[in-house]
């Protein structure tokens, strides 16, 4: 594969041979280098193998699907990854952020709705490794509230000493109910500095975010960590901080 400095490289893992053609000439005028793989398996021995900046994967494909590709990947995986997924149906929204994904787009979908949570992942990544930079040259970088140490020099986190693996939406959102332990932040707030779009309707994509950590913290620590409050949003509980 070909990389080129300066140019996102996107996976796009999808059968659709006409919508990746379209998808593949759209992004290349928005900057980006689009590599296409047309089944589950070839796409994930791609992103496996090669480097990529995001992955756009369907959910229905041959060979392996898009779930079972997210959990072949797995927790470790870093890439971030855009599901594609069936018009109205939340129960595929809401399993693809259970199994890693970042975030989710019902086909069919805009090029510029497409562009824009493209844009938007992409940022988000930028921040944390702003946040990384900031670190390891010397500023904060490290905050402990109620036994949850997240290190942003290193971008770990940790519960009760155990290491999380949290994917780039799940640590940022912890970062902003961190930064302001014992304030309610409401679910606005966190979809549109997080995902940067205006919480809908229906739009459960903070509550799954939020629920991951909650289950990832737990075999550690049984005491609640993040509380929701009802009509308000979420609030980290102060605890033990230090």
């Amino acid at each position: 594969m070909e990389f080129h400095l300066n140019k996102k490289q996107i996976l796009l893992i999808d059968d659709d041979h006409e919508l990746a053609e379209l998808l593949v000439d759209y992004l290349a005028q928005q900057g980006f280098i689009v590599q296409c793989c047309f089944d589950g398996l070839s796409g994930l021995e791609l992103a496996y193998n090669s480097k990529f900046d995001l992955i756009l994967l369907d959910v229905m494909m041959p060979k392996l699907n898009g779930f079972e590709v997210l959990k072949a990947l797995g927790s470790e995986y870093k890439t971030p990854i855009l599901m594609l997924t069936a018009k109205g149906d939340n129960n595929d929204k809401v399993r693809g952020l259970e199994l890693g994904a970042d975030d989710y787009l019902a086909k069919p979908f805009h090029h510029q709705e497409l562009l824009a949570r493209i844009q938007a992942i992409l940022r988000r990544i930028k921040i944390v490794t702003q946040q990384n930079k900031q670190a390891l040259h010397g500023e904060k970088s490290t905050l402990t509230v109620n036994n949850i140490e997240l290190n942003h020099a290193t971008r770990t986190i940790t519960c009760h000493t155990a290491p999380i693996t949290l994917t780039g939406t799940e640590y940022q959102i912890l970062t902003i109910l961190m930064d302001h332990h014992g304030q309610i932040i409401a679910k606005e707030t966190l979809s549109k500095q997080v995902l940067n779009r205006k919480l809908m309707p229906f739009d459960r994509s903070i509550d799954v975010h939020v629920g991951n950590i909650r289950r990832k913290f737990h075999p550690y620590c049984a005491i609640e960590k993040i509380k929701t409050v009802r009509g308000a949003g979420y609030l980290f509980l102060t605890g033990e901080s230090s």
